[in-house]
């Protein structure tokens, strides 16, 4: 869309004037349909139970951090997004059966002593790198995830592993105010609604 830059008679720099807001607006939608588009590259919004199929789910959400084949072809995919991850249950005929953001405290309750890695990945998947320590006085491995609790605060859970054993001794969660994590105001609140 090319616009007249000559603006010597009036009608011409009305026409310039509205070719240059014609261009705003084409802009302006362009940036929108890209906004919704990233969106829900996000989440997976937009894919729907028992009609996409794991092709659609790769193609809108990328590739998974981690991927699980149970004996009967259904699948698991795990797609971490810092203060969220998303599983995506995948059935035996291929097609998403649901999708669901699985940081919370209700996810967290099944995380039990003695479970193994595999055993924790296969429910949370993978924690943030930057969150995995290894404190050898006490033999322990500790994985971090960062989510938003029930009051719309940044928190983080840990799973506690005996390094030895490579099981699970126990978790703990806090808010990152409650670990001096917030500055002067001493809240950290998430950047979204729940």
């Amino acid at each position: 869309m090319a616009c007249s830059d000559d603006s010597q008679m009036y009608h011409q720099y009305s026409s310039y004037a509205r070719c240059k807001k014609g261009r705003m607006r084409f802009f302006i939608t362009i940036l929108s349909a890209l906004l919704l588009v990233g969106c829900a590259s996000y989440s997976g919004t937009g894919l729907r139970p028992g009609e996409a199929r794991v092709e659609d789910v790769i193609r809108v959400m990328g590739s998974p951090a981690m991927r699980w084949q149970d004996s009967d072809g259904s699948q698991q995919l795990a797609y971490p997004r810092g203060i969220h991850t998303f599983m995506v249950q995948i059935g035996s005929d291929g097609k998403m059966q649901r999708i669901e953001n699985i940081l919370d405290m209700k996810t967290f309750a099944r995380i039990r002593p003695a479970m193994t890695k595999s055993q924790v990945l296969r429910i949370l998947g993978p924690s943030e790198p930057s969150g995995t320590a290894y404190f050898k006085a006490r033999d322990e491995l500790v994985w971090e995830w960062r989510y938003c609790d029930e009051w719309n605060e940044r928190a983080r859970f840990d799973v506690l592993f005996d390094g030895s054993k490579e099981v699970v001794r126990s978790t703990q969660s806090q808010t990152e105010s409650q670990m001096g994590l917030c500055g002067r105001e001493g809240s950290c609140i998430c950047g979204h609604a729940k």
